[in-house]
């Protein structure tokens, strides 16, 4: 097992480990090369054989692991790294809704080494830690692979958006998420009120549905939108809370800080065009 030090990226060929508990909060990427296996997941036994690939957003809910001298190999990567570097389109949400009720997908023989290569690439330099851009080159290894996961999904599913096939809440949840307005309201219960139900049932029926909480899939929108703000130096901090609605400067600083790991000016400052000194 090889992992990096810096963004959180761990490489194994275990079947076995797919439910370690270091992997709680860690989203799994995995391919079987060979033979076969099973596990329960989200409470429904599922099945991989050679040239599928499996997406675990929730490797905490994996039991039963059983193996017929499967072969596989796979990438686990923090959760919060792959949320910081996604767009928040509607597809990568809805398609993460699909791969949640059934994390497998088979794929043809070129789109089985298309991916086994996307892994090899991570694993290839995930140790270059030396690298003087490596989060960022990372970074766009880990985008080639999740692009690539999605662009499988969109001809599996004949480019059908994952969400219509689910909950018709969830759905319309989502439009509106889409739709940017999380720009102004991030309260479970405007979601509720604009799709005519309590906030208990909207949380209940998109956590049955994702895994995830209505918060979450705000937060999901939010935080890239305030990313490329901040990375717009003609903004001032008072101006981007203002136009995200926040209530004061300092909820602003505590929300970036809890999603992006540090406060508005820090982040500011480490994705401005100029970063790094060459000395």
């Amino acid at each position: 097992m090889s992992r990096s030090t810096d963004t959180e990226i761990v490489f194994s060929e275990s079947f076995a480990e797919i439910n370690a508990e270091r992997f709680n909060g860690w989203i799994i990427h995995l391919i079987c090369l060979s033979g076969s296996g099973s596990f329960r997941y989200n409470d429904r036994v599922t099945c991989i054989g050679s040239n599928e690939v499996a997406v675990l957003s929730h490797p905490e809910l994996v039991s039963e692991i059983q193996s017929n001298d499967i072969r596989v190999e796979f990438v686990a990567i923090k959760t919060k790294f792959i949320y910081n570097l996604l767009p928040a389109n509607h597809y990568g949400v809805g398609g993460g809704i699909s791969l949640f009720e059934n994390p497998v997908m088979p794929l043809s023989a070129d789109d089985a080494v298309r991916f086994l290569s996307d892994i090899h690439r991570i694993r290839e330099r995930m140790n270059d830690t030396h690298y003087l851009f490596y989060d960022e080159l990372m970074g766009s290894l880990t985008l080639t692979m999740v692009y690539d996961l999605f662009e499988f999904h969109a001809k599996l599913y004949d480019g059908v958006a994952a969400s219509e096939r689910t909950a018709n809440i969830v759905r319309r949840l989502l439009s509106l998420l889409s739709a940017g307005r999380c720009k102004r309201y991030r309260k479970v219960s405007y979601y509720a009120e604009q799709l005519n139900v309590s906030a208990k049932h909207l949380s209940e029926t998109v956590k049955h549905n994702t895994g995830r909480s209505v918060s979450y899939l705000i937060d999901r929108q939010t935080v890239p939108m305030i990313a490329d703000y901040l990375k717009n130096s003609d903004l001032s901090l008072t101006q981007i809370c203002e136009e995200m609605n926040f209530s004061s400067l300092s909820y602003f600083s505590r929300y970036v800080q809890k999603h992006l790991g540090m406060s508005p000016s820090e982040y500011r400052a480490t994705h401005s065009p100029v970063k790094r000194r060459f000395d």
